[in-house]
C-alpha cells in the first residue's frame, strides 16, 4: 500500500503538472480501489456487482474529474469514498427496484463485506439516513463513509480526518446510533 506521504506527494507533483507524477498515481490509486472493492465484495456469493466493475466504475470517476484538485491523501480518500458509496447506493437501487424489497438482509455496522445484492433496499435506506445524518453532523456523516464505504480503520479515519482517534471512536459511536434509529424507525 502507498504511503500516505507519497500519495500527497504525487497529487501535489500532478498538480503543478507534473505527468509523471500523474502517470505513477493513476496506478497505485487503482489498485487500492481494487484492494478497497475486493474487500466490500467478498464473500457475497450472489452478487452481480464484480470487484473489477465496482473498481472500473470509481477509477472512471476519479479520473474524469479534470476540475478536481486533490490536496492530499485525506481529499482524495474522502473523494474516493464518495465514489464508491454513489456507485453501491445506485447499484442497490437498481437491484431494489427489480427485488422491490424481498428477503433483504439487515446491516452488520461491524462487518467490512458488504453484499450488495442482498441488502439493496438497506443501501437505498442507509444513503437516505446517511444524507440525514450529513445535514445534522457533516464530520459524523464522512466517518461513516471512510469506515463503511472506503473500509478505513479508526486510526486511518482520524488522519484523513486530521482529528484524534478518540473522536473518531466518539463520532463512530454516535453515528451508529443516530443511523441505527434512524434505520430502524419507519418513515
Amino acid at each position: 500500500m502507498l504511503a500516505t506521504t507519497d500519495i500527497t506527494a504525487l497529487l501535489v507533483q500532478a498538480r503543478r503538472g507534473d505527468e509523471r507524477a500523474v502517470d505513477h498515481l493513476l496506478p497505485q490509486v487503482y489498485e487500492r480501489l481494487r484492494q478497497l472493492a475486493h474487500r466490500y465484495l467478498s464473500g457475497n456469493l450472489h452478487q452481480t456487482l464484480s470487484t473489477t466493475a465496482l473498481v472500473h466504475e470509481a477509477y472512471l470517476s476519479l479520473v474524469n474529474q479534470h476540475d478536481a484538485v486533490w490536496q492530499d491523501r485525506a481529499h482524495f480518500l474522502g473523494y474516493a469514498a464518495t465514489a464508491m458509496r454513489h456507485i453501491l447506493v445506485d447499484h442497490a437501487r437498481r437491484k431494489a427496484a427489480q427485488k422491490r424489497g424481498g428477503g433483504q438482509l439487515a446491516l452488520d455496522w461491524q462487518s467490512s463485506d458488504i453484499p450488495v445484492d442482498c441488502i439493496a433496499g438497506e443501501m437505498v435506506a442507509l444513503d437516505a439516513a446517511l444524507a440525514g445524518l450529513g445535514t445534522l453532523d457533516g464530520r459524523l456523516a464522512k466517518v461513516v463513509e471512510l469506515r463503511f464505504f472506503a473500509g478505513l480503520s479508526v486510526e486511518e479515519v482520524a488522519t484523513v480526518l486530521g482529528v484524534t482517534t478518540r473522536s473518531i471512536v466518539r463520532d463512530w459511536n454516535k453515528a451508529r446510533l443516530f443511523l441505527h434509529h434512524a434505520l430502524e424507525t419507519p418513515p
